[in-house]
């Protein structure tokens, strides 16, 4: 199975502030990747990263082959566009045009591009709102919509963009419990299609029924990762057995 995406020894740094530490990671076609662990752990500046929102500090970073920084030092800019742009990012608060409608934001970044006939991104924009489940709203305006609805338009925007690899920043940290679940209906539909993913989440029983792989980063390293049953049903060290106790009654009332 291909490496869609192979971090080395990534390191990140605020001023003198180390965020990451030493991160290295494969992820292989087709795979979900959930990457969980406390506030504070480096989860989101790893994932930024990877699509070039955070310069790096030092390290490697390939997609799918190519490589977006060597070493700590990046390719050209144009390659670092062309590398990013076979991702898509689904981030918390939606990130939704508020004056346009649920439709033109999803038509807007592939009508810039001009790849596409209007009719197809048309066709396209209608196939993936109902894949969402929101084919009724595609007229509607994001202050329209429930929080979740809003989360699924985002999702099916960066679906618009036939990305090879999508990535999620905490997609429900933003939405009410009760609005959670359809967004993670999304997101596990696409995990059975074997849409490559990683998803920083602190949905526990998510990671443990979903992803194929299970990354916990601590103080800005990966201090263990596995398989959910090995990650779950097992944890080696303290620190992970820790942290997963927070979560054993939300997780097992969640079944």
């Amino acid at each position: 199975m291909n490496s869609m995406i192979e971090v080395t020894h990534l390191q990140k740094s605020f001023g003198t502030l180390p965020v990451l530490k030493d991160v290295s990671f494969t992820v292989r076609q087709g795979e979900t990747i959930a990457v969980i662990g406390p506030s504070g752990s480096g989860k989101s500046t790893m994932l930024r990263s990877l699509i070039h929102l955070e310069d790096i500090t030092g390290g490697s970073i390939r997609i799918n082959g190519e490589v977006l920084v060597s070493e700590g030092r990046y390719t050209g800019a144009a390659r670092i566009k062309a590398i990013t742009s076979r991702m898509g990012m689904v981030f918390q608060q939606f990130n939704l045009f508020p004056h346009l409608t649920v439709r033109d934001n999803l038509e807007l970044a592939p009508r810039a591009q001009k790849l596409e006939s209007a009719q197809e991104i048309r066709r396209r924009s209608d196939m993936l709102l109902a894949k969402v489940g929101l084919a009724d709203k595609a007229d509607a305006f994001p202050s329209r919509l429930s929080g979740g609805q809003k989360q699924r338009v985002a999702i099916a925007r960066a679906l618009m963009l036939k990305p090879d690899i999508l990535l999620f920043d905490e997609p429900t940290s933003a939405l009410d419990p009760e609005l959670t679940g359809e967004v993670l209906q999304v997101i596990r539909q696409l995990a059975e299609e074997r849409m490559t993913m990683i998803v920083v989440t602190h949905e526990m029983s998510f990671a443990r029924d979903v992803s194929d792989r299970v990354i916990f980063m601590d103080q800005g390293e990966i201090a263990e990762a596995g398989t959910p049953a090995q990650l779950f049903g097992n944890p080696q060290l303290d620190r992970t057995r820790a942290f997963l106790g927070r979560f054993t009654g939300t997780a097992d009332a969640d079944r």
